[in-house]
């Protein structure tokens, strides 16, 4: 939308003077396969790393690309990446660096309450008023919310009528000072002063991560832990292998974690700014590419729920009609013929699983593109359109898929 293209350029325009390039040397080129031996694996490695290679010839201005592809039906695990992970020192971009993965974070913050309607914690049409403290009720209600109608359904499918703070010019305005610290509570606050309700509680949808920023909250008292804690225990990191996920400033940084990837808007580097904008549940975790289909997988293979249903209810929950493709943190796609299901947007990191193939990819383009309301030129930054996303993807798919079928 619109507003996060403001918010793309508002950071450009500070940034620029403001860089910090402070990455250490990444950790050399990882690979990661099956030891199972099969006929096509190491066809499909080399096509699809020709594809990150290709992505980089035809997208110049890119510094970088990442990818992970888990095929189980191939015996294939594999990560690639081409490019450099930091402009300035040309340090070469490695599958193992981890990026700001943005509203990706949103899934982990929708699986993470599911979880906890699984534990008998909290329902998901108990209202938000049972699960917040009383200083956020207060500013709902000043804002003219009422936390007696809103419940933890509306929040997790963008259907409470919450205004969104990262809509707001204001929001853009602060966000200008790139070292600011935010707070959950500033943020709520924000979208209050300056916005009105989109609607009544279950009368329509919009994209809000004021939403999510509450169900942080919300997760952080069920649990009496920190958000990052929380997610850890939850969602069974342990179990799932995820050794390089994180949220950025509220976790130390996990032992053997290499450098985090810079990222781009247009020629200006984001990697110092301050990850408070973005942090309290709407985004904020941390990944690298294997770790994002890890995650993924285990949630459609049941390394995450207790209960097959709570997947059939992330996956089919509709509150409004025009709801559109999004279900409860999680959006469905199709792409050449398969549906999968899986997140992306602002940072031009996605991740996606095809249960039809049992296939999950995900992939980290270190530059975003767009266009700056009313300059002629347009300025590289990335809500879609991003640089080559849709070919990207539609090729990674087709490559895995035809390998899939002549294996079958």
């Amino acid at each position: 939308m619109i507003s996060r293209f403001l918010l793309a350029t508002t950071l450009l325009l500070t940034l620029a003077t403001c860089q910090t390039n402070t990455q250490q040397e990444p950790q050399p080129s990882q690979t990661s396969q099956s030891d199972i031996p099969e006929v096509h694996p190491h066809t499909v490695e080399t096509e699809l790393q020709a594809l990150l290679d290709n992505f980089l010839t035809t997208h110049p201005d890119v510094p970088g690309v990442s990818l992970h592809v888990e095929a189980p039906r191939l015996g294939l695990s594999w990560s690639g990446a081409a490019g450099v992970a930091d402009r300035t020192s040309g340090a070469r971009l490695t599958p193992a660096n981890p990026f700001r993965i943005a509203s990706i974070t949103k899934t982990y913050t929708a699986a993470a309450t599911l979880r906890l309607v699984e534990d008998g914690v909290l329902t998901l049409d108990d209202p938000i008023l049972s699960h917040l403290p009383s200083e956020f009720v207060e500013i709902l209600s000043a804002g003219g919310y009422d936390s007696r109608a809103i419940t933890i359904r509306h929040l997790l499918t963008h259907t409470s009528g919450l205004y969104d703070y990262a809509d707001d010019p204001m929001f853009y305005r602060k966000v200008s000072d790139p070292n600011k610290r935010w707070t959950r509570l500033e943020q709520l606050r924000l979208a209050l002063d300056y916005g009105r309700p989109y609607g009544r509680p279950g009368e329509t949808y919009h994209y809000s991560d004021t939403g999510y920023i509450l169900l942080g909250e919300i997760i952080e008292r069920g649990t009496a832990l920190p958000l990052g804690e929380a997610f850890r225990r939850l969602l069974n990191y342990n179990a799932l292998g995820l050794t390089a996920t994180w949220i950025e400033t509220l976790e130390p940084v996990p032992p053997g974690a290499a450098p985090r990837a810079h990222q781009y808007m247009g020629n200006t580097d984001t990697y110092a700014t301050d990850p408070s904008y973005d942090l309290y549940g709407g985004g904020g975790l941390v990944a690298t590419t294997q770790d994002l289909t890890r995650f993924l997988r285990g949630l459609f293979i049941g390394k995450v729920y207790r209960k097959p249903e709570t997947l059939d209810l992330m996956l089919s929950t509709v509150v409004v009609p025009d709801q559109g493709r999004y279900r409860v943190g999680i959006y469905f796609t199709e792409m050449d013929g398969v549906r999968g299901w899986g997140h992306g947007r602002f940072l031009n990191t996605w991740s996606y699983y095809f249960p039809e193939l049992d296939v999950a990819f995900a992939a980290a383009i270190t530059q975003t593109r767009g266009y700056l309301p009313g300059v002629a030129h347009p300025l590289p930054f990335a809500l879609p359109p991003s640089p080559g996303k849709t070919d990207l993807l539609t090729d990674v798919l087709k490559t895995v898929k035809e390998a899939v079928a002549e294996h079958d």
